[in-house]
C-alpha cells in the first residue's frame, strides 16, 4: 500500500516538507533505498549514505537541511525510533494469512469463535474454545479446551495453547510458542541429593539413588492484554495456582518460564532468558539477553538486568545489575577491572618477592 509524506507525517504527529503529495510503498535504509523508498536517516552519520542511494524522501533528524541532502521531500520526528513503531505498522505486508476459515481446520462444534475470527490451515481448535472478534488463528496452530484468547490476537504458525489457559486481548504469539506447557515438578520418595546438596552448600547426604515421580500442572496460564510472545518461547501451567504475565509485557524469542511464576505489566525479557519457578517478578523489569533467573525469588520493580546475568538472590525495587552473581552493576564493572588488573598484580607481587629474598646489602 502506497502513503503520501503528508499522510505519513500525519499519522506520525510529525512534521513533513517539501513535496509532500510524493507517494512511497516502502522503508529502506539510505544507501539501499529506491525511488519509492522512504529513508530512514535519523542520525547525522547516516548523511553520506543518503547520496549512495536513490531516496527522493527520508526520515532525517531535527535540524538537517534536507534539501541539501539532494530529497524532495522529508519528514522530522520529535522522537525518531519511536516513529519506527508507527511507520513500520503503516507499511508491515503481514503474512497473508485469508480471511474466514480454511477448510481444512478443524473447529470443534462447541468452540466460540468471534466476529471477523480467521483460522489458518490444519488449525485446530478444542472444545468450549473462545476466540475473540477479529483474531488471527494461524497455520497448523492448536487452542486446548477452555482456552480464553481476547479480541484481535494474532497468532503465527504453529502457536500451541493448552487447555484452559486464558488469554486477554490484542496477545501476539510469533511461530512455534507454547504456551501452557507442565511444569518441571518432580520429586523423590525421601530428600534427594539435590535437596541435600542445596541445604548444605554442596554435601549430597548418603547419595542413594532414587526415580522421579512427576508432580502435575493443575493450574493454568493467565496472561493480561497487549502481551507479545517471540518464537520458540514457553511459558509452563502452574502447579496449583496459575502462571501470570502481566499487561504490555513483551517476550523475546527462546524464552522460558516456569511454573508458578508471576510477571507484572510493562516487563521485557529479551532472548534466551531462564525463569525458574515460583520467582516473582514486579513491573518495568528489563531482563537483558540470557539473564537466568533461580527459582523462589522476588525481583522488584523497575530492575534492569545486564546480558548473561544470574540472579541467585532477591533483588529490590529500581537496582541496575550485571554479572554472576549478580551484583550492583558499578560493583560488577569493579570486579571486571579488577580481574584484568590480576597479571600486573601478580608480576608486581613475584618482583617484590624476589626484591625482599634478596641477601642484605653490606657496604
Amino acid at each position: 500500500m502506497a502513503y503520501t509524506i503528508q499522510e505519513i507525517a500525519t499519522a506520525l504527529g510529525a512534521k513533513a516538507f517539501g513535496a509532500v503529495d510524493l507517494e512511497i510503498d516502502g522503508l529502506a535504509e539510505p544507501a539501499d533505498a529506491g525511488t519509492r523508498h522512504l529513508a530512514l536517516a535519523m542520525k547525522p552519520e547516516y548523511a553520506d549514505a543518503l547520496g549512495q542511494g536513490a531516496a527522493l524522501a527520508a526520515v532525517i533528524w531535527e535540524g538537517a537541511d534536507w534539501q541539501a541532502l539532494g530529497l524532495k521531500a522529508a519528514i522530522v520526528a520529535p522522537r525518531p525510533r519511536f516513529a519506527m513503531s508507527g511507520l513500520t505498522a503503516m507499511l508491515d505486508p503481514g503474512q497473508g494469512f485469508g480471511a474466514g476459515v480454511h477448510p481444512s481446520a478443524i473447529i470443534d462444534p462447541e468452540a466460540e469463535l468471534g466476529e471477523g475470527v480467521s483460522v489458518g490451515p490444519l488449525a485446530v481448535i478444542g472444545k468450549d474454545a473462545r476466540i475473540g472478534a477479529g483474531s488471527i488463528i494461524g497455520p497448523q496452530s492448536f487452542i486446548g479446551n477452555d482456552a480464553r484468547i481476547g479480541a484481535k490476537a494474532y497468532l503465527r504458525e504453529g502457536v500451541r495453547i493448552g487447555a484452559r489457559v486464558v488469554i486477554g486481548e490484542r496477545f501476539i504469539a510469533q511461530p512455534g510458542v507454547v504456551i501452557g506447557g507442565d511444569g518441571f515438578s518432580f520429586v523423590t520418595p525421601e530428600p534427594s541429593t539435590v535437596e541435600s546438596a542445596r541445604a548444605t552448600l554442596g554435601d549430597q547426604g548418603d547419595g542413594t539413588a532414587q526415580s522421579w515421580t512427576r508432580i502435575h500442572s493443575l493450574g493454568s496460564v493467565t496472561i493480561g492484554d497487549d502481551v507479545e510472545v517471540g518464537a520458540n518461547s514457553t511459558v509452563d501451567y502452574g502447579t496449583i495456582r496459575d502462571t501470570r504475565i502481566g499487561n504490555g509485557t513483551k517476550i523475546d524469542n527462546q524464552v522460558m518460564i516456569g511454573h508458578n511464576v508471576l510477571i507484572g505489566n510493562d516487563c521485557l525479557l529479551c532472548g534466551h532468558v531462564g525463569i525458574a519457578g515460583s520467582t516473582r517478578i514486579g513491573n518495568n523489569v528489563v531482563l537483558a539477553g540470557k539473564t537466568g533467573v533461580s527459582d523462589n525469588i522476588f525481583i522488584g520493580d523497575n530492575v534492569i538486568t545486564g546480558g548473561g546475568t544470574v540472579v541467585l538472590a532477591n533483588i529490590p525495587a529500581g537496582r541496575v545489575m550485571l554479572g554472576y552473581p549478580a551484583m550492583k552493576m558499578d560493583t560488577t564493572m569493579e570486579v571486571f577491572k579488577g580481574f584484568r588488573r590480576l597479571r600486573r598484580l601478580f608480576d608486581d607481587v613475584s618482583e617484590l618477592k624476589k626484591t625482599v629474598s634478596k641477601p642484605p646489602h653490606n657496604p
